[in-house]
Formats: C-alpha cells, sequence, structure tokens
C-alpha cells in the first residue's frame, strides 16, 4: 500500500468508478486529480502484483462533523476493494493509514458514513470500531 501521487490517477480513477457508478469517469477523473494534488486530502493504494485492488481516500473536514467535538477530523470519504481481494485485510489496512494521515495531521477524531441501506458498510465500520451516532433521512422537492 502507497500513497497515490498524480501518476496513478487513472488506476485511483477506474476504481473509484467502481464506488461510484453514476459518476462520469470525466468528473471522477477531474475530482480524484484534485484531491490526490492538495495536502487536505490523501488516497491511499492497495495493488498486488501491478494490479490496482483497492483504494481509500481521506480528507480534512473544518466543517460540523455529526458526532464529533474537534477541528479538523479526519473523514474517511470513500473506500472500495475488488470483490475477490475483500476479507484479507485491505480495507482495515486501507482505513489505518487514513486515520495515521489524520492523527499526523493533527486530527484526534476520525469519521465517516454510509447509507442506511448499505448493510455491508455498516458492519464494516463497525468492525473497525466507529460508533454509530445518527441516523439521517434526507428530503428534497422541487419548488
Amino acid at each position: 500500500m502507497f500513497r497515490a501521487t498524480a501518476e496513478h490517477v487513472e488506476e485511483v480513477t477506474q476504481l473509484a468508478k467502481k464506488l461510484w457508478p453514476d459518476a462520469s469517469l470525466l468528473t471522477l477523473t477531474k475530482e480524484i486529480t484534485h484531491v490526490i494534488e492538495t495536502d487536505d486530502n490523501v488516497v491511499f493504494l492497495q495493488v498486488e502484483g501491478q494490479q490496482p485492488v483497492a483504494f481509500a481516500h481521506a480528507t480534512l473536514r473544518t466543517d460540523y462533523v455529526e458526532g464529533t467535538h474537534s477541528s479538523p477530523v479526519g473523514y474517511l470519504e470513500g473506500i472500495y476493494v475488488e470483490p475477490e481481494f475483500r476479507n484479507q485485510q485491505i480495507a482495515r489496512q486501507l482505513v489505518v493509514a487514513c486515520e495515521q494521515w489524520a492523527h499526523n495531521k493533527g486530527c484526534t477524531e476520525f469519521a465517516s458514513d454510509c447509507e442506511l441501506h448499505n448493510e455491508i458498510s455498516y458492519h464494516f465500520h463497525k468492525a473497525l470500531g466507529f460508533i454509530e451516532v445518527n441516523r439521517i433521512v434526507c428530503f428534497t422537492k422541487k419548488i
């Protein structure tokens, strides 16, 4: 596992597309490029052989993060592991790397979220020691 740089944008984007399939490749490429180039973001990439198999993206959030009491807060924005590489502790190692990065940036708290219906993500977070602090349903309407 290593910190992704500008030369890894394509590999990270391909994995991110699997995590966020509704996003366009162009949009993801722009976002990943920006994330990799900024100091308040980090992307860790796991490669097996020559194949990128997993990534995690964390950021420093200075706005209010639900359930936290400090600022900035390290925040797990996204994590993806190819199905055939799951249950091998890769995701855990990626999260630990993100937490260490946030700690080195002065954070004393680390947070994340998942969709209410995503039971796999929910159990993953709980297994890594995250504590559920709130549930929310968001609404919108056209006016």
